[in-house]
């Protein structure tokens, strides 16, 4: 008995033996699996959805370089260092870069300087709005650099795609947190906004754009930076015109025809208070040349004081941010407004 005891011990021992070599070689392969997927990760492929595809982004990032002026406040905020930058483009309250003489500058748009950016040999360019236009030959120079779009597509509510920039940015740079912050804040703004119109929507907006001392037409949906504010907000125009653009100055309308339609709020937008523009001698800031006007002296919202002034950067700097500010400041007037 004791030796059958001693030979099924020893067979359970080896059976023992047995399940434990292949439990072991069960946990190595599972081991080995997960030892590959954490070196996948170390290697650092950042994979993203921009205006041109699926991008894949190597990290640690060696080397940043921006065109896109929404992306500027984005970086900055996050403390992301910049090789190559068009410096004249970048907002003047975006000082860490404005006035920083280690970025390599790309001159602007109207003349870009593309060697430039290719010297700096960045592996990740943040290209977009006014530098869109060279995204073939900046690509063709730079076969090496990941090339990321983010500009807010033709078709696409505004609101959505200034959160998908801000959201995407901050995947790529590690700010998801501060990327969700960013867009609370946005979502508040709006939100906040449509509630404090919808008390007042029986009052008209018009929305004007101040250039070299002359005041032209935002038009409802598709003008500068206001525009698609009229659709988000839900507000109701005080003049429409056929054939409006999205030119930068706005539409050339005469300020009798502005005057004569007569609305209860005026969104103000100085586009020269956004470029160099501010610092020329003969600069009149928006507000003076909108209060100064005596063809609009009359016009309720100037009489009411219900006028609302876009920051002074917002030309150069129309990001999520800065969009968060302006309808803070127009859900301010419109429950100013409310209260007349």
């Amino acid at each position: 008995m004791k030796n059958r005891f001693k030979l099924v011990s020893i067979a359970t021992v080896a059976a023992l033996a047995l399940v434990g070599c292949s439990s072991t070689d069960s946990s190595s392969e599972g081991s080995t699996t997960a030892e590959s997927s954490a070196a996948a990760s170390a290697e650092g492929v950042i994979t993203i959805e921009d205006n041109h595809g699926t991008q894949e982004i190597s990290t640690p990032i060696e080397g940043v370089a921006a065109t896109d002026n929404r992306a500027f406040e984005l970086l900055d905020r996050w403390g992301v260092e910049l090789d190559a930058a068009p410096i004249q483009l970048i907002p003047f309250t975006v000082e860490n870069y404005k006035n920083n003489t280690d970025i390599a500058d790309m001159g602007t748009h109207n003349e870009p300087d593309l060697e430039a950016l290719t010297a700096a040999q960045p592996s990740l360019i943040i290209n977009g709005q006014r530098f869109a236009q060279y995204y073939d030959d900046i690509a063709a120079l730079n076969p090496d650099a990941t090339l990321v779009e983010l500009d807010p597509r033709d078709g696409e509510p505004l609101d959505q795609e200034l959160i998908r920039q801000a959201e995407t940015l901050g995947e790529i740079f590690g700010e998801e947190e501060d990327a969700a912050q960013i867009v609370a804040d946005f979502n508040d703004a709006l939100e906040r906004a449509k509630t404090a119109y919808a008390a007042i929507s029986d009052k008209s907006v018009m929305a004007v754009n101040v250039s070299g001392g002359n005041i032209g037409y935002i038009a409802p949906s598709v003008g500068r930076t206001f525009g698609p504010i009229f659709d988000l907000v839900g507000l109701t125009p005080a003049l429409e015109v056929e054939n409006a653009s999205s030119d930068h100055e706005g539409d050339d309308i005469n300020v009798e025809a502005i005057a004569d339609s007569n609305p209860d709020i005026i969104l103000v937008l100085d586009r020269d208070g956004g470029t160099s523009t501010r610092n020329e001698a003969d600069y009149v800031p928006a507000e003076q040349i909108i209060s100064d006007n005596e063809t609009l002296a009359n016009v309720k919202a100037i009489t009411d004081g219900s006028v609302y002034y876009a920051p002074a950067d917002t030309y150069t700097n129309e990001n999520i941010i800065t969009y968060t500010e302006i309808l803070n400041g127009m859900a301010d007037l419109f429950e100013q407004a409310a209260q007349q």
